[in-house]
């Protein structure tokens, strides 16, 4: 299983089972050491995942991190665990930085099972940073967090690696937050970069302030123009659907001549096509699981062949659905909120792909 099935797995055992969850014990039961367990861990080896790993600082003694991971011999992570929805705040953040302080591991980690924080001590040598170069939501794993995520898997992990990555991500995300700031409220020294390009004429303090609500609007426009290019892509070719929920497969069949140029597969639907390769593993062999990408919806497959639909995916409307085909050829569309509500609908998934087993004995069973 891929690690991004994995984390759906836990995603989805997070929204049916957060409400339960009382204490900080019963969130690393559930959550946390299936997330340590998703990186190749062993969670029930404690010469590899240390639980109540003793971090003396000083003359204070007895002090125990939750989990110190071992990497070839060496304590290189630490994760300090609290109760699901806890606020992971400042003074969560001191008690990993004195752990951190006094072990040679590299790597910190603060969790409530649900968000995660990464620390490292890219600002001072043996002392963890006050903000984290990694942070995300197991509920909203996108590809960057999931490429990340990767480098700390048992398989993949090396601290030289991890560590020119934090530097990259830590001020990539510096930048990002520059930029926004610009977006919002565009600099003196933004405004004159600008205008020395834009601005033919002498520029004064007057025309710089008569600017800078142009740059913030010009700044809108462009982000309005790609989100509304992308939708006239998505949305260029309409589906035929009938007064009801249902529709004939072959009503929705791909345009032979339509744009492959126009078709653009994002992060969300890659994360939906996961989730459903999640759902039927143990039913079909995953590796005939497929999917092709259309201007009007994800199509996921069956031996990558067209007439073997098992679902499809619709994300770039205004609502979004996940679509399942019965026996008699029929597209049930089903409204959902998130990626998450895929796994509500498990049984039809799995009997949608049945279909085909099922049609493959029927023309077995048929007279010679």
């Amino acid at each position: 299983m891929d690690l991004i099935d994995h984390l759906n797995q836990i995603a989805s055992k997070i929204a049916k089972q957060k409400n339960l969850i009382a204490t900080e014990e019963a969130t690393k039961s559930a959550f946390i050491m299936p997330f340590i367990s998703s990186l190749g861990y062993d969670v029930f080896d404690p010469e590899e995942v240390i639980p109540e790993f003793t971090a003396d600082i000083g003359i204070k003694k007895g002090e125990k991190v939750d989990y110190a991971i071992s990497v070839g011999g060496k304590i290189s992570i630490l994760v300090e665990c609290k109760m699901v929805d806890s606020k992971l705040d400042a003074q969560n953040e001191s008690q990993l930085h004195r752990y951190f302080h006094a072990t040679e591991a590299r790597i910190g980690v603060l969790t409530d099972g649900i968000i995660y924080k990464f620390y490292t001590d890219l600002d001072e040598p043996n002392k963890m940073d006050n903000k984290p170069f990694l942070e995300f939501s197991v509920a909203h794993v996108d590809e960057i967090v999931l490429g990340e995520l990767k480098k700390f898997t048992k398989m993949s992990f090396n601290i030289d690696n991890v560590l020119s990555s934090a530097s990259e991500l830590k001020y990539t995300k510096i930048i990002k937050n520059l930029i926004n700031e610009q977006l919002v409220n565009p600099s003196d020294e933004f405004v004159k970069f600008v205008l020395a390009t834009a601005y033919p004429g002498r520029i004064t303090a007057q025309v710089k302030e008569q600017f800078i609500p142009i740059i913030a609007k010009a700044f809108q426009h462009f982000i309005n123009d790609k989100l509304n290019d992308r939708l006239k892509s998505a949305l260029s070719i309409e589906v035929p659907v009938a007064n009801s929920n249902q529709t004939e497969v072959e009503s929705a069949a791909i345009p032979e001549n339509a744009d492959e140029n126009k078709i653009i597969t994002t992060q969300e639907e890659l994360e939906g096509f996961y989730a459903v390769k999640s759902v039927l593993k143990g039913t079909v062999d995953l590796s005939r699981v497929f999917y092709r990408d259309t201007q009007s919806y994800f199509g996921i497959l069956l031996d990558d062949n067209n007439r073997k639909p098992i679902s499809r995916l619709y994300l770039n409307g205004g609502k979004k659905y996940i679509s399942i085909f019965t026996s008699d050829k029929k597209e049930e569309k089903i409204p959902i909120v998130t990626i998450d509500d895929i796994f509500d609908h498990k049984e039809k998934i799995i009997a949608s792909a049945n279909i085909y087993s099922e049609q493959t004995l029927a023309d077995n069973d048929m007279p010679k």
